[in-house]
């Protein structure tokens, strides 16, 4: 498909020559005159690439401004600035706010067709970086014969003919979205957007306007996540990181199936399917006063649970094997050479479960490609080892030490992980390990842990 380029100038000459100039290249070409007719454009339909001059009619920096609001939808889309009153600062300025590349007026044609079809190439390649991101890391099965992968199978199956909200629980890495958008998929929204909003990844002052839009005093319209995900699915990834005040507005949403975007006046209907993600266990987040227990019980309507890799490790060969072929297909590579019962898989911790097994077995399939079995293995011991923090995925390891450092050694390791699960937050970690904090206090004391990295 020809790349659509967006040409916003507000001299009818110079848009005139530049867009005739782009067509000849085959590409297709939206004109704007004005920064109205600029923002009615980009709101309409986004461009793959957007040329822009900085002074239109309304001020000096009508083009940054423009920029801003490209960059706001799609950071990924190239920008290319234009200025007949061009400075170092003005240049500056554009770079800092995002801009592909800043041409000054009179411009040398064969220049700006250069900057255009880079832009176009960078464009092309981010999307088919994304293409492949999705095909190898969103097409994944959920793959698995332990008990707990079954259930989840037979509950994803029973949830595609309903509308219910679903809260899925699993720690970091496990595959939470991965089931989240099974669900979708095999339900009567899989027409429709599937849409993410992740709550540990927003900044404080975005929660809001990423899900509800916002209104500008400008007449354009900044659509939030609901909006995006109209007919369809959106899924608040670990919601618990959400504040409470938004959680408040978010169970106001759920109550009247309406809402207003920021500094709207008029109410905008829901017609979405929300499932939610979180790796705290949510009971506990509500006896600490971090989420509205409200909130939970609209949201928790079917409660799926998904349990760490290190319980189920009857699934890790089949694992191994599914994720062994899929990058080998993906990148065109030798299958890895590897059993997936192999003492050093099984008998890893595996903190960040499925992910962290898949960007393993990625890792070595790169690393090993011209390597036999025994050095296949070596590899993998070496790269599971600088994992641990104290080898303990290595049983000859452990088993080499007497039997208090052992125990010494296991403790602080066990402590260190629960500590960084819980940002350093001494009382959650106490409560969650069963000890009082005080009794915690001195425990890490004797260990020699003073903090986390």
């Amino acid at each position: 498909m020809s790349a659509e380029i967006l040409i916003i100038d507000d001299n009818p000459d110079i848009r005139n020559i530049i867009r005739d100039l782009i067509n000849e290249t085959g590409y297709k070409t939206r004109v704007a005159a004005n920064y109205n007719q600029a923002l009615k454009e980009i709101d309409k339909k986004l461009p793959d690439v957007a040329i822009i001059d900085v002074k239109l009619d309304k001020g000096d920096n009508d083009g940054i401004e423009l920029l801003t609001h490209i960059k706001k939808k799609n950071k990924d889309i190239p920008v290319i600035i234009i200025s007949g009153h061009a400075n170092i600062e003005m240049a500056i300025k554009s770079l800092k706010n995002g801009a592909f590349e800043f041409i000054e007026k009179p411009f040398d044609q064969d220049r700006l067709m250069n900057f255009v079809n880079r832009a176009v190439e960078n464009f092309n390649l981010k999307n088919q970086n994304k293409e492949l991101e999705t095909k190898l890391f969103h097409s994944f099965e959920l793959i698995g014969n332990s008990s707990n992968i079954l259930k989840i199978k037979e509950q994803i199956e029973k949830l595609s003919n309903s509308d219910s909200r679903v809260f899925i629980l699993g720690p970091t890495g496990s595959g939470k979205e991965l089931v989240a958008r099974k669900i979708h998929k095999l339900s009567k929204r899989n027409k429709y957007p599937f849409v993410i909003l992740n709550g540990a990844l927003l900044d404080v002052k975005k929660y809001e306007s990423e899900l509800f839009g916002e209104e500008k005093n400008n007449g354009s319209i900044s659509y939030g996540s609901l909006e995006k995900a109209t007919g369809g699915t959106l899924l608040i990834d670990e919601i618990s990181e959400i504040p409470l005040e938004t959680q408040s507005k978010i169970l106001r949403v759920l109550t009247d199936q309406k809402f207003k975007r920021i500094n709207g006046n008029h109410d905008v209907k829901v017609d979405v399917r929300i499932i939610c993600t979180s790796s705290k266990n949510i009971i506990n987040e509500i006896k600490l006063g971090n989420f509205h227990e409200d909130l939970f019980y609209r949201l928790n309507v079917f409660q799926i649970i998904i349990e760490p890799l290190a319980k189920r490790v009857e699934d890790i060969p089949l694992l191994v094997d599914y994720f062994s072929n899929k990058i080998s297909n993906s990148y065109n590579l030798k299958k890895l050479n590897i059993r997936g019962d192999n003492s050093y898989l099984i008998n890893h911790t595996w903190p960040g479960n499925v992910r962290e097994l898949r960007n393993l077995v990625e890792r070595i399939s790169i690393l090993s490609q011209n390597e036999n079995k025994s050095n296949i293995t070596r590899l993998l011991h070496e790269i599971l080892n600088k994992n641990s923090s104290q080898n303990l995925s290595d049983p000859t390891v452990s088993m080499s030490y007497p039997l208090k450092q052992a125990r010494e050694n296991f403790e602080k390791n066990y402590l260190l992980n629960q500590l960084r699960k819980n940002k350093g937050n001494i009382s959650k970690t106490a409560e969650f390990i069963g000890m009082e904090r005080s009794a915690l206090h001195r425990k890490l004391k004797s260990l020699g842990i003073k903090g986390i990295n």
